[in-house]
């Protein structure tokens, strides 16, 4: 992790259920069925969106039409929507029909020259059309298709309908080609199955670089074949290990690595493959200082202990490997080699941040990473790594990119490192701590911090709420680097807090979102008084029933005016025309429940329901609490009743919480 060697001291955790919005008087109630939406609620916002008359129906009858390329892409759209609608949705080549979702590759003249991501998606009462030059566009579009469907789309169980999208026109495309998420495994390990939940994630908000922080100080990941010992020692330990037994480590084998890196190719997402070097390594020197395979296997460790020894803390700025020997480019050379080879994207990432020059002078550094760059070229990737490797000395190859990560701006001298990547021809990706950084906690005060028992807080001393990851701007941050220079943003989760990716997805959303739409959408003023501000904070409170629904973890931040929706169940009485149970489901992001469940006010949440045969009752509320590092949960409402005749009745709830407008939603009982 990037940082300062002195961290503040931070007191006791802040109960996250016990807050209430601090915007929650603006959240806006759901829109009923039919209603006029007066604005989209697509994160990242779209170049362009224009409404029409209307709103298109996805019926049971539907079908997905495509031919060529973009059948794949129209499988994805039938795999987002069956799961919740309960639809068959074949895919079928024919010329498509009323009420079909048409999915095609063409190129829109209204994307202009945008053709590598750019598509054009248009909603008619009769049907919708999404089209692009390419299977990646066509995805893009597939992605804001999805946040046009009510929220309850996202679930994976079959919910109640009408399933209905506005008709608007969208042409969009992407700011900056380069959207990423880093991702540390090397702190703490993840298996492959939970980076493909992320992958999946991340992709929902047109995010198409997977940074994968594969080596660091406290464990090495993948197997190399001929190095044994980077895994069987490398891998066994994680930050905290030394004080605990319940998290030993793990890494992947090359067929799990080919793996991820398929399901994130299928997410239309590039793979960045980073073993930090030459600092950053004590994984490496700790698995390869006594390994009889090499001739001086001691030579590697320019460290400042000699031997080495496991630091399972956070510590940084300690282990270097040696330049000036053999063993080490054996080692380096099968590592840049082996992970090239498996990894189709353009690019190698060979770290290069955070050594000291007490342990390297700078002149030894330069030559460390001049050769690795050479190595990396030999395989065809194109070098890149923090921007610490623009520094004196350094000769990057023609096209290398620099990742821009000091907590800095304007002309500062921790801004240097951009002035020096822009000097030496090299592009720049844009993640400042103090804006990008996700593993820095939301809110830090004197007394407390959120969540008090995860992340940190060197770049962010009172903290970094949604409002930091929003309001900056990649192209005129720090002085001397213009759009011209930056290709891209990237949001980075180093992991020496988080052991699980509940608590990552935790410390991703909602700042990621943030992050998309500041590397895709046009750039605009994003003060905290700006109108940008404010329509982004309610596109963006939009997602957390989406999230909720999904099963994703994440922080209802208090910046956000999370809305109240709700949808409606269907319930079938009993043979003497009793109902008892669940009617409706409420998203409520950020307030608070407890074992409570009479809608009484106790919990801040009224709800009444109206049976449809002219009688009303007071509704339960049932959920679980937020915790310091988890939302709270959906709630459901439950109602009993008794119908005297047969027949089937619409119901409707009207649910309110707090002091934001009441909300209604719709069921059917039968009996």
């Amino acid at each position: 992790m990037k940082r300062s060697r002195h961290l503040l001291a931070l007191a006791a955790a802040v109960i996250i259920g016990a807050q209430v919005p601090a915007l929650s008087v603006t959240a806006l109630a759901a829109p009923r069925a039919g209603a006029a939406q007066p604005a989209l609620s697509v994160v990242p916002k779209p170049v362009s969106a224009t409404f029409g008359s209307g709103r298109f129906t996805l019926t049971s009858a539907a079908r997905i039409v495509a031919t060529g390329a973009a059948v794949a892409v129209a499988d994805d759209v039938a795999g987002y929507l069956r799961p919740a609608t309960g639809y068959p949705l074949p895919v079928t080549g024919d010329a498509g029909q009323a009420g079909d979702v048409v999915v095609k590759i063409d190129h829109p003249a209204a994307i202009g020259g945008h053709l590598a991501e750019g598509y054009r998606l248009a909603v008619t009462p009769s049907r919708v059309t999404l089209e692009a030059a390419t299977a990646h566009g066509l995805y893009n579009g597939v992605q804001t298709l999805r946040q046009l469907l009510p929220a309850w789309i996202e679930s994976q169980t079959v919910m109640r309908g009408p399933w209905t999208i506005p008709a608007v026109t969208i042409t969009d495309w992407p700011r900056y080609q380069y959207r990423g998420l880093m991702l540390d495994v090397a702190r703490h390990f993840e298996p492959v199955s939970a980076v493909e939940q992320l992958i999946g994630e991340a992709a929902g908000y047109k995010i198409n670089v997977l940074h994968l922080h594969i080596s660091d100080d406290q464990g090495f990941r993948l197997a190399i074949n001929g190095f044994p010992l980077l895994t069987s020692i490398g891998a066994a330990g994680a930050v905290g290990t030394s004080g605990r037994q319940s998290d030993p480590g793990g890494y992947w084998t090359q067929a799990d690595y080919r793996a991820l890196v398929a399901d994130a190719a299928a997410h239309f997402m590039t793979v960045v493959p980073e073993v930090d070097s030459p600092g950053h390594n004590n994984a490496i020197i700790m698995s390869e200082y006594a390994d009889p395979a090499l001739p001086s296997p001691h030579s590697i460790n320019c460290g400042q202990s000699n031997p080495p020894q496991w630091d399972y803390t956070e510590d940084v700025g300690y282990s270097a490997m040696c330049p000036s020997v053999p063993d080490t480019w054996a080692v380096m050379t099968a590592i840049v080699g082996q992970l090239s080879a498996i990894t189709p994207g353009p690019y190698y990432d060979l770290g290069g941040d955070e050594v000291p020059a007490t342990l390297m002078k700078p002149s030894v550094y330069a030559a460390f990473v001049n050769k690795e760059s050479g190595i990396v070229r030999r395989q065809g990737k194109i070098v890149m790594g923090w921007a610490d490797i623009a520094g004196p000395g350094v000769h990057p190859p023609a096209g290398s990119v620099a990742e821009f990560w000091q907590p800095a701006s304007g002309d500062g001298p921790d801004s240097v490192t951009g002035r020096e990547a822009v000097a030496k021809g090299m592009k720049l990706v844009m993640a400042p701590a103090d804006h990008a950084y996700l593993d820095q906690k939301y809110v830090v005060t004197n007394t407390s911090s959120v969540p008090g028992s995860l992340g940190m807080n060197w770049a962010c001393p009172t903290g970094c709420d949604v409002s930091a990851a929003y309001d900056w701007n990649p192209g005129s941050l720090v002085t001397g680097v213009t759009d011209k220079n930056v290709i891209g943003v990237e949001g980075a989760l180093f992991s020496e807090t988080i052991a699980s990716m509940a608590h990552a997805d935790y410390m991703i959303f909602p700042r990621l979102p943030a992050l998309a739409e500041v590397a895709w959408s046009p750039s605009v003023s994003r003060t905290a008084s700006s109108p940008a501000y404010r329509d982004f904070l309610r596109r963006l409170g939009a997602q957390g029933a989406r999230w909720q629904f999904a099963g994703l973890n994440f922080y209802p931040s208090t910046q956000v005016p999370w809305p109240l929706v709700a949808t409606g169940s269907m319930v079938r009485a009993d043979a003497a025309g009793s109902v008892t149970g669940p009617v409706a489901i409420l998203s409520a992001p950020g307030f608070p429940t407890s074992t409570l469940t009479m809608c009484d006010g106790g919990l801040g949440i009224g709800c009444t329901i109206s049976w449809g045969d002219g009688s009303s009752t007071t509704g339960d509320v049932s959920g679980t609490n937020a915790t310091d590092t988890a939302v709270n949960s959906l709630y459901s409402i439950f109602g009993q009743h008794t119908y005297r005749h047969p027949g089937t009745y619409h119901g409707t709830v009207a649910i309110s919480v707090g002091n934001l407008p009441t909300i209604t939603a719709t069921f059917t009982a039968v009996f």
